[in-house]
């Protein structure tokens, strides 16, 4: 079985104990944070090498490194196999900085997009730049209401209750 399908089935098994998953989820974010400290540290080296390898390298279960590949696969310059990635699967950890900290502004992750490292990485407004716009993107603005006797906007020069707005 592909390791992300074993990943899903231990991370989101809805028959186990709630407070057990708080646990596994709440030591999963733990070991995840220690990651992206080591790779904030030095952002632009591209990290590269087995699954097995780069789990053995951050002190993670293969199926920890699994949950972290899954989770990081959107910021990657290159999105890695996750799909039918196994132990020995060649993977790199190379991420877009930008679109790194706005997924972490997406996913509410305030212990990763608040880490020091980045500090290093982007200044305070360029931080403040990035966290806004994504905020931003996620925002719905309607347009403004077309009224019953504006004109319709379809250009007919009717009135929009004439025109489109009739009811059929």
């Amino acid at each position: 079985m592909a390791l992300l399908k074993e990943w899903q089935k231990i991370a989101y098994d809805e028959k186990k104990d709630k407070g057990a998953l708080q646990r596994f989820w709440a030591n999963y974010f733990n070991l995840e944070k220690g990651v992206y400290e080591k790779l904030l540290s030095d952002p632009d080296t591209e990290v590269k090498g087995t699954v097995k390898e780069l789990a053995e390298k951050y002190g993670l279960s293969v199926m920890e490194m699994t949950g972290f590949l899954d989770g990081i696969n959107e910021s990657l310059v290159e999105a890695n196999p996750i799909e039918e990635m196994e132990e020995d699967t060649v993977v790199s950890l190379k991420f877009d900085k930008e679109k790194l900290y706005k997924n972490m502004v997406d996913a509410k992750a305030d212990w990763l997009y608040e880490l020091p490292q980045w500090d290093e990485i982007f200044d305070k407004e360029k931080k403040h730049a990035l966290y806004l716009e994504q905020k931003k993107s996620g925002t719905i603005v309607k347009g403004k209401k077309i009224g019953r006797n504006d004109p319709c906007p379809c250009g007919s020069g009717k009135k929009y209750k004439q025109c489109c707005g009739k009811k059929a």
